[in-house]
């Protein structure tokens, strides 16, 4: 049995800050689109994320803007890092599977330049395996990611309980025929993540870390 989460929503709070980095980067191209349909596409890989937002709005696709789009993305991202935090429980959560000896991983559809700065936070050093957009052919829905997390860690995809915060992860562990479960400090309702397929849905890490063993899981040596 092993574990692999998400990250951004999942482990460290930076959603929102997501959000607002994408509604930032599309306003500099007079792009106007609603906050809260920003977010319901956030778990996406940024490529995808690009061209759904760009189709509400009507606009014809065109791969310079979408390139364009993403790089202002990830460099209002990068000045928002410092703001930053892990979320309740994270890293206790990540601790305790260490200490009981049970493989885990991170796949996220972020880049690894914005990513290696959070995992210091979450405490998180280069021993545990990461997989970033950059690793993969197709980010989330695909179950890319999380597969090639599995491989790393030598569990089949099969043994592997995948924790995300969005229907999007939830799509992709169930292309991976692992089980997934949800946590909502990514902003989604637990009707949507069970409807997604999630086994269980906590309210974050911390309550996650309380409910281990309802996954298998010792929660206490």
């Amino acid at each position: 049995m092993g574990f692999i989460f998400d990250l951004d929503g999942t482990l460290v709070d930076s959603v929102y800050h997501h959000v607002l980095c994408w509604h930032q980067a599309l306003l500099t191209y007079g792009i106007e689109l609603s906050i809260w349909r920003i977010h319901r596409k956030i778990g996406m890989s940024g490529g995808l994320l690009s061209q759904a937002l760009l189709r509400e709005t009507g606009r014809v696709l065109d791969g310079s803007l979408l390139a364009q789009l993403q790089k202002l993305h990830v460099e209002a991202y990068r000045l928002r890092l410092g703001e930053i935090r892990p979320l309740p429980g994270s890293v206790q959560l990540l601790r305790h599977l260490t200490q009981e000896g049970i493989p885990w991983a991170i796949a996220t559809s972020g880049v690894r330049e914005t990513t290696l700065p959070l995992l210091e936070r979450l405490g998180v050093d280069g021993s545990v395996p990461l997989v970033t957009r950059e690793d993969v052919t197709h980010a989330k829905p695909d179950p890319d990611l999380f597969l090639e997390a599995a491989r790393r860690i030598g569990i089949p995809p099969e043994e592997v309980v995948i924790v995300g915060d969005s229907v999007w992860d939830l799509l992709a562990a169930r292309r991976a025929r692992s089980l997934g479960v949800g946590v909502l400090s990514g902003g989604y309702g637990r009707d949507e993540l069970e409807r997604a397929g999630a086994f269980r849905v906590y309210e974050d890490p911390a309550d996650l870390l309380r409910h281990l063993d309802e996954l298998g899981v010792r929660v206490f040596s």
